[in-house]
């Protein structure tokens, strides 16, 4: 508390002084204005703070340079053990399974995991998929033609990643309901308070999902024959030098990857079309020039980053950003704030769909730069360009819900509508 004051956390409305709001700032403590627009708050932190130390005595970083140090650092670690026993407890299925993914974890857990998986993010496997993801994409679309609206979230945005995470890892389709839901409980008991309900939620989903993929995996390594050479395939066969991942490395894994593949392309789809009805001459020059989509999506992605922190922990006495930090004090990484810098990118609250270069951290960096950055960008182009092709005169259609996350910025619901201007009629 500063002056008696709650802490702060973007609240529109505080009367302190922007020193005091920055001082009194608390990634455990965040009002809801926080959640539906955090730029204000990085803005200030970013120039009066960017080397924020929190209550609790983590420090949180705003500065593109200093994340990029500690992304190519050899001084930090991704093990979450040390955080995760007290926030899940050390029996839960939520802390067996972000302490065995890859994204929590450092080596060797991690390169082993990172190898199997390489194979399918290959331009080579990007190319093969293509062609169904654009079947899929038109799939989608003339659905939503023949209705004349849909949710941009639920009937697409989410549809093309578990469709596509669903065949990487052989869930047969009559299974698939499931997987966004589960995916949303999992990542949810991520944020960084997490109330006892999201908890459970959390823990059940990965119960549920753990028992589901323990069936699959036998049934899959008692029928090799019925199913596809896909990325389940790879994880459950040997690796090259004959050290296979172990039962629960395996499972937990495979949740990694939907909730890693559908998250990012989720909110990358519905963030870029969001951003593209916010700033109409953006879309006009779009639909002018469908080829600018390859640096949009790189906008998009820089712009309303689907990922907004990470985390690290200070494996020996290092100095960051100026401020010396000894061994175990914990980092928050502002991927939000730091894509937004303006001593990186120049008019950083500009959506410049033409950006170059945009060296974003919207994928992190270094060693644990997102395996399937590649695929989210090919999904995220395929589908933006396809949308907006097929529907040029799309537009809203109603009122939007935010996730009302910190950690993952995206939407649950977006209804827009095909072929017509929607005027708002409330406040919106």
């Amino acid at each position: 508390m500063v002056d008696g004051i709650t802490p702060w956390g973007g609240n529109i409305d505080d009367p302190r002084s922007d020193a005091k709001k920055v001082a009194a700032f608390d990634p455990l403590s965040l009002h809801a204005n926080f959640l539906d627009d955090p730029y204000p708050t990085y803005k200030l932190l970013r120039e009066l703070d960017p080397v924020h130390r929190c209550p609790d005595g983590s420090y949180f970083l705003t500065r593109y340079d200093d994340l990029a140090e500690v992304y190519k650092g050899a001084d930090f670690s991704s093990d979450k053990a040390r955080e995760f026993g007290p926030k899940y407890g050390t029996d839960s299925p939520l802390y067996q399974h972000h302490t065995t993914s890859l994204v929590f974890n450092d080596p060797p857990l991690h390169t082993r995991v990172r190898s199997l998986l390489s194979p399918a993010f290959t331009p080579r496997a990007l190319r093969d998929l293509e062609t169904d993801l654009v079947a899929l994409i038109e799939r989608l679309l003339d659905a939503a033609e023949e209705k004349g609206h849909f949710d941009l979230i639920s009937d697409y945005a989410s549809a093309i990643p578990v469709e596509v995470v669903g065949n990487m890892l052989g869930v047969p389709h009559a299974d698939r309901g499931p997987l966004r839901e589960w995916s949303l409980a999992i990542l949810g008991a991520l944020e960084p308070v997490t109330p006892p309900q999201v908890l459970e939620r959390g823990n059940n989903a990965v119960a549920a999902f753990a028992e589901y993929l323990s069936n699959l995996i036998d049934d899959r390594r008692k029928n090799p024959d019925q199913y596809a050479d896909d990325v389940m395939a790879r994880l459950i066969a040997s690796s090259p030098d004959g050290d296979n991942l172990r039962e629960v490395e395996l499972i937990q894994n495979s949740i990694f990857i939907l909730n890693a593949g559908h998250e990012t392309t989720t909110n990358l789809i519905g963030n870029g079309v969001a951003a593209l009805f916010e700033n109409p001459d953006a879309f006009g020059k779009l639909k002018k020039i469908p080829d600018l989509i390859d640096t949009a999506v790189e906008e998009f992605l820089r712009f309303e980053s689907s990922n907004q922190l990470g985390n690290r922990r200070v494996t020996r006495d290092t100095i960051v950003g100026g401020i010396e930090m000894p061994e175990g004090t914990y980092i928050h990484l502002c991927i939000g704030a730091a894509n937004r810098d303006p001593a990186q990118f120049p008019d950083p609250e500009l959506l410049d769909i033409e950006r170059r270069p945009n060296r974003h951290l919207a994928f992190a960096a270094g060693a644990h730069a997102c395996a399937g950055m590649s695929l989210a960008r090919l999904e995220g182009r395929i589908a933006i360009k396809h949308l907006v092709e097929r529907f040029p005169k799309l537009s809203r259609d109603g009122l939007y819900t935010r996730g009302g996350r910190a950690r993952f910025r995206g939407f649950l619901s977006y209804p827009v509508r095909v072929n017509s201007e929607w005027r708002c009629t409330q406040v919106c």
